[in-house]
């Protein structure tokens, strides 16, 4: 039997708003917490996210609110869902709130790293939240919300550092079409699914540029060498990236027509600016940010990322994609695997 939950989701987006429903399914007391006033009274009104899930009923018993003392109020799990940018900010409000309960399990939901201070989102929340480090940990994998929230077969991973934690909350969000496994290697699942958003953006630029299948496969799976090199080099475990966090979520969000960042790097492929782009999306594309650190995080740890390097050059030094293209195919010659012939 699952444990029955108070549960704060923080972010009412497309992915905090099908948690949530999952969470609503599974038994659980679930508030809805989401900044924007006027998202909050469209939520209510509408009984729906038409914004972000449109057709998707939100169930009547999912309190909405936009008051975060209100969502903290009672709750011994606080779901965190916000743009990843926005992450060291809404943790913040949490850790002043009088209702916030440090003792509470606090799960992240969002991918990607801190520009500046190139942490992983669990590093921030560890550095600001009033809490057991070991109580924190990341819900992660290949789950698009618009199938998710249609309940479609779909797989995930739970990762922490602390064993007992991610069993907890692997029944607390399991569902039969929402199968969550467990992941004691919280580096390598973090860096896997918000690397992968820049290897999405140069996967777009390929289809932009009406490349076929044959340069997609080749750059998921060196994106995918690239993402293991880094990781191995942070002191993670390469195996990590085989799995769902690795090369799951790397192929779904490189083919998937749901993917934001990979709809980024389509519409520069076919020729506009990065700011257009932005201006005329409603959801964030989380790899724009995470491409610059990631480059940083690369000279920083010596490792080669000659896939991500291009797309940073595509995206902020006006490189010419074709170009950028080019460059990669036209590398050093080399072996595929260290060690080999």
């Amino acid at each position: 039997m699952k444990d029955s939950l108070n549960i704060a989701v923080l972010g009412a987006g497309s992915w905090g708003t099908t948690l949530g429903i999952v969470l609503c399914e599974n038994g659980h007391s679930v508030t809805l917490w989401e900044v924007f006033p006027e998202q909050v009274e469209a939520l209510l009104r509408d009984g729906e996210n038409k914004r972000f899930l449109p057709g998707v009923p939100i169930p009547e018993s999912i309190k909405i609110t936009g008051d975060i003392d209100e969502a903290l109020d009672g709750a011994n799990l606080v779901l965190f869902v916000v743009p990843t940018h926005t992450t060291r900010e809404v943790a913040k409000k949490v850790a002043s709130s009088d209702r916030f309960d440090p003792g509470a399990m606090v799960v992240n939901a969002s991918k990607g790293i801190e520009e500046g201070s190139l942490l992983r989102m669990s590093e921030v929340l560890s550095e600001e939240l009033p809490a057991d480090p070991l109580h924190i940990c990341s819900l992660m994998g290949p789950s698009h919300a618009e199938e998710v929230s249609r309940r479609m077969p779909t797989s995930v991973v739970v990762a922490g550092v602390d064993g007992p934690t991610i069993e907890r909350a692997q029944r607390v969000f399991s569902r039969p079409y929402f199968r969550v496994y467990t992941n004691p290697d919280l580096v390598g699942v973090e860096l896997g699914v918000a690397l992968k958003n820049s290897i999405a953006i140069a996967a777009g630029v390929c289809d932009g540029l009406g490349y076929g299948d044959n340069t997609k496969a080749a750059l998921v799976t060196r994106g995918l060498a690239e993402i293991a090199r880094l990781g191995e080099a942070m002191g993670a475990r390469r195996e990590t990236f085989a799995g769902l966090a690795g090369v799951g979520d790397l192929v779904v969000t490189c083919l998937s027509r749901h993917s934001r960042n990979r709809h980024v790097g389509e519409k520069i492929g076919q020729g506009q600016t990065l700011d257009r782009v932005l201006s005329e999306m409603v959801m964030v594309a989380e790899g724009v940010r995470t491409t610059r650190a990631a480059v940083v995080l690369g000279r920083k740890y010596d490792v080669e990322l000659p896939i991500i390097e291009s797309v940073h050059q595509i995206l902020f030094e006006d490189r010419d994609p074709r170009e950028a293209i080019v460059d990669l195919m036209t590398r050093p010659l080399r072996q595929e695997m260290p060690g080999g012939h």
